[in-house]
């Protein structure tokens, strides 16, 4: 759930003009770590973790099981390695499954996303083309009254795939062209600066090093513009900006096709399941690390990379296991894999629940609302991130929900906005963050979050979907020194001791820079704090309220 690059913005909005800035604050876009910091020692709205553990020293945690249902974890990395979660009941290549739950070889976790000979789905369509095509027939020129009870939910998921669908064709079909042009004056630009100055690749700091006093005109506008461009990530090269370019406008032409054809079903080629069917469960493979697993990654390291191995990045918690559910491919994801991958974490000990990804459509809810009620009947907490499409969610429903289809609200959920470094400006907020004063229970830093990547790197990143391993990493640091602690009362603790956020902020995805009370865009108008959730508990604890 990771924001578009600004360079998109850059070729949407401006085409060869001033780039949009996303990032809240440059000088802190090269700063490892920010989010684990104090504010009253650095300025930036960390969550104080240095400080939490100075509370907690002369005790010892417990372990803590950590289900993180994504993309898939490179489950070979350095800084991960030693924290994954291992299936003791299951014997590691054998393929026959001893522990009988339906799962050959889960040994780390199970791949709800991909065939029993271990190939993966790496990319699937929105869940709106699906829908929009799949109820088509049944559901296009109808009338809500004429619809059967138990399918009115389904009719009104269907209405809103038709808006999203219908609205991403016209913009895709209005700028398609115009943002090619741009495109291709740029893939111009940078081979020109490259001839011109011999460079194999370049970033901003290279651009500024360059003397244009000599240089044509030509060569000066290819310059000047790419500068613009580049200035919010430095560090990033040149190709890596067209890279994300091109994967724009392939989005834009699928914006354009997803109105004339169904999505080609991909999963089902593979998994053979009956999707339809929440009891027909044993599918997938445990290859946890094939296709898109890179977020999912960064997301694990976020929660639980080793602090002390003096190497790449920082987790928040030490005593952590993360357990692996791989049932987010690239695109969205299916009800029916996220309902059994939370079944199986729950089942396999997890005590809380990673979940970064969502969608504005959710045709069997129904299953999810029933894996979700299963957890809270097991005490198992969930954390949410709240989506990155700068909307409030109040109006804008971003699946999963805490709000079942019966109106109740579950128990275990916290659901989480993105805030960045510091409140320069008022922009506390992350630009891209959804927001609720009613469905967004806090906010945790999603901005230039450095963590775990693929193949032993590592690399900042932005989105809720990095705020949300981030609470998730404090609720399993109050769990794990604080073991009796019920997920209610962890809940309570994460809520009320957060950082008050008193100044306005911005409100995201407006424009003209409105700003409002925090209050407006979280229940608890706080951005989450470690070393205040752990001070309470010791006061808890000390009161016996546990």
């Amino acid at each position: 759930m990771r924001i578009i690059n600004s360079i998109i913005l850059f070729f949407v909005f401006n085409q060869y003009a001033t780039a949009q800035q996303t990032t809240n604050n440059n000088s802190s876009r090269d700063l490892k770590g920010w989010h684990l910091l104090d504010k009253e020692e650095t300025g930036y709205y960390g969550i104080s973790l240095d400080k939490a553990y100075e509370l907690l020293k002369g005790r010892k945690g417990d372990t803590v099981i950590v289900a993180v249902i994504d993309s898939g974890i490179d489950t070979l990395h350095e800084d991960l390695k030693p924290i994954l979660w291992i299936n003791r009941n299951e014997h590691q290549g054998n393929n026959v499954d001893d522990d009988g739950n339906g799962y050959t070889d889960d040994y780390y976790g199970w791949n709800f996303c991909g065939s029993k000979d271990g190939e993966n789905l790496a990319k699937t369509s929105t869940e709106a083309a699906r829908v929009f095509h799949d109820w088509k027939d049944e559901f296009d020129g109808k009338k809500e009254k004429n619809i059967p009870d138990d399918k009115k939910f389904l009719f009104q998921q269907w209405k809103i795939s038709k808006i999203i669908i219908e609205e991403k064709y016209a913009k895709a079909k209005k700028d398609i062209d115009k943002i090619t042009y741009s495109f291709e004056r740029f893939e111009d630009a940078a081979k020109r600066i490259k001839i011109t100055y011999g460079l194999r690749y370049f970033t901003y700091r290279d651009l500024l090093k360059i003397n244009l006093s000599e240089a044509t005109q030509t060569v000066q506008i290819a310059v000047s513009n790419w500068k613009r461009a580049m200035e919010k990530d430095s560090l990033l090269i040149d190709s890596v900006f067209l890279k994300d370019g091109q994967e724009y406008l392939e989005k834009m032409q699928r914006d354009i096709d997803n109105y004339s054809k169904a999505p080609d079903d991909k999963r089902i080629l593979l998994t053979k399941d009956n999707y339809a069917n929440i009891d027909d469960r044993v599918y997938g493979n445990n290859n946890l690390k094939g296709a898109s697993n890179e977020h999912g990654t960064l997301v694990a390291g976020t929660i639980g990379a080793l602090r002390d191995n003096l190497i790449g990045s920082k987790g928040i918690i030490n005593s952590v296991q993360i357990l692996a559910v791989r049932a987010v491919p690239d695109g969205d994801e299916y009800d029916k894999d996220i309902a059994l991958a939370i079944r199986y974490a729950v089942d396999k000990g997890a005590q809380i629940i990673n979940m970064s990804f969502g969608k504005r459509v959710s045709p069997y809810k129904n299953f999810v609302d029933a894996a979700i009620r299963y957890a809270e009947s097991k005490g198992v907490l969930i954390i949410h991130a709240a989506g990155n499409d700068a909307k409030d969610i109040t109006k804008t429903v971003h699946y999963p929900s805490a709000t079942y289809l019966d109106g109740k609200k579950a128990s275990n959920i916290i659901t989480v906005g993105a805030s960045a470094p510091d409140n320069t400006n008022g922009d506390l907020t992350a630009s891209f963050s959804n927001y609720s004063k009613e469905y967004v229970d806090i906010f945790a830093p999603g901005v230039k979050i450095y963590s775990t990547s693929m193949n032993n790197a590592y690399e900042s990143v932005d989105g809720t979907s990095f705020a949300s391993p981030v609470v998730s990493g404090v609720a399993a640091l109050l769990k794990s020194y604080f073991p009796k602690l019920t997920t209610v009362q962890i809940m309570e603790i994460i809520m009320m001791s957060g950082t008050f956020i008193s100044e306005e902020v911005k409100i995201p995805g407006n424009n003209s820079g409105e700003k409002t009370p925090f209050t407006n865009l979280c229940v608890s108008g706080k951005i989450i704090n470690a070393y205040s959730a752990v001070k309470m508990a010791l006061q808890w604890e000390a009161e016996k309220k546990f």
